[in-house]
């Protein structure tokens, strides 16, 4: 059954979102809006001022002249801002579960026990731990008075995923303002809901203005010029490495230190000493979990060959019995993909493993669930094959994994 949007979700919803800069709402300078689709059905829920080299360089600047401020406060009334705003946060888990499931498409579940009650503890941890961290340490150097310092860098640019919206915005921006800086945030024009919600509680709660900026655009022209902007001194990137790869050479450029989380492709290395349902089974909700857009996640399973063949069958078993549906339904298991782009980017992947030869062990491919029969759903699916497969060497980002059979520890460990 789908639950009922709360009454701050559907007046959250109900009118265009803007930007947030130097705190207020801001309009973007073209009055461009941007849809934001629910992957469930491909409808519109909300309508998001689209932001591009004038809003960031507005944030920037606002960013900037706040920080000093900022940056002054004794870090005990930083973090007694901050537990406000996480205490804020806490009063509208409900809110914000509903809007994470809407827009990202996951089960609204998973986001009520993961996704929104860790970002709200993290910010909460980062608040907390502010106030006893080191200002400054002595060194022992013979002969001279040494000592390290710890300071805030200044404006910190940050450039989200849409994947886990919420709580990569709380792990990266929560120690940035604790330690005392000022933030601008572009989360995915794909994803923008919660983070544009968080913002309007941080002004509720007393945030100064200029210390929590949100610009909502593209990669190509508002993640740049953020990237690229002067007023950043630090940078944070989560996204595919090649969009890194574009972020980090524009913070060369400039001498800005930029943190990068980029993609991956990892691994489990099954034993014949496992219990084969409970590892099958774990393996198998691992790819499911987020509909398998998990950086994280074991996508590779390298099983050993005296459990292969039972291990696989059970595998199977799990995903073909994994209730696949709208986010909102709290009894799905597993919602869509984010957005018809990439589930075109699973399904395509799909076939280039097969005409690479690749066997396949559970077929995948596009599905219709007779409650949601226009989204973006895709059904688990698992191959087999050689290293060289291309689904075996790349991050599909779907519910997805790649078998490959081993004798011999040594040899798994160097695959």
């Amino acid at each position: 059954m789908l639950d009922a949007l709360t009454p701050s979700v559907a007046r959250f919803l109900a009118k265009p979102l803007l930007h947030y800069i130097d705190g207020a709402s801001v309009a973007g300078e073209n009055n461009n809006l941007i849809s934001v689709l629910n992957p469930a059905d491909g409808q519109t829920i909300a309508r998001v001022a689209e932001g591009g080299t004038a809003e960031i360089d507005r944030a920037a600047t606002a960013a900037a002249r706040a920080h000093p401020a900022w940056a002054g406060l004794p870090a005990v009334e930083r973090a007694a801002i901050l537990r406000r705003l996480a205490e804020a946060l806490t009063v509208h888990q409900a809110d914000l579960a509903q809007i994470e499931s809407l827009n990202v498409g996951k089960s609204v579940t998973a986001a009520e026990s993961y996704d929104i009650p860790f970002g709200i503890e993290g910010l909460r941890y980062f608040a907390d731990y502010s106030v006893g961290a080191p200002r400054s340490a002595p060194l022992s150097a013979r002969g001279m008075a040494a000592h390290r310092s710890f300071t805030p860098y200044g404006p910190c640019g940050f450039i989200f995923p849409w994947n886990f919206p919420f709580i990569l915005l709380m792990w990266g921006v929560g120690p940035a303002l604790a330690a005392g800086n000022a933030v601008v945030i572009k989360p995915s024009e794909v994803t923008p809901l919660s983070t544009l919600f968080f913002a309007r509680l941080a002004a509720e709660v007393g945030i100064p203005p200029g210390v929590i900026n949100v610009v909502v655009g593209d990669g190509p022209t508002a993640g740049t010029a953020l990237a690229a902007h002067p007023a950043m001194r630090r940078m944070s990137f989560t996204g595919s490495p090649d969009a890194g790869r574009k972020v980090a050479e524009v913070c060369g450029r400039n001498l800005v230190p930029c943190k990068l989380e980029l993609g991956g492709k990892g691994a489990a290395v099954v034993f014949d000493d496992v219990d084969i349902a409970d590892t099958a089974a774990k393996l198998a909700a691992a790819i499911t979990a987020n509909t398998g857009q998990v950086c994280c996640t074991a996508t590779r399973w390298l099983v050993h060959e005296a459990v292969y063949d039972e291990f696989v069958a059970r595998a199977a078993d799990s995903l073909r019995a994994t209730k696949i549906g709208p986010g909102m339904d709290r009894g799905t298991q597993m919602g869509p993909l984010v957005n018809e782009r990439q589930r075109d980017r699973v399904l395509g992947y799909l076939e280039r493993g097969t005409a690479e030869g690749a066997r396949v062990v559970l077929e995948g491919g596009r599905i219709a669930p007779a409650d949601a029969p226009y989204g973006f759903f895709v059904a688990p699916s698992l191959l087999e094959g050689s290293d060289a497969n291309v689904c075996c060497r790349e991050e599909i980002f779907g519910p997805s994994a790649f078998l490959m059979r081993f004798r011999d520890e040594d040899a798994a460990i160097a695959r």
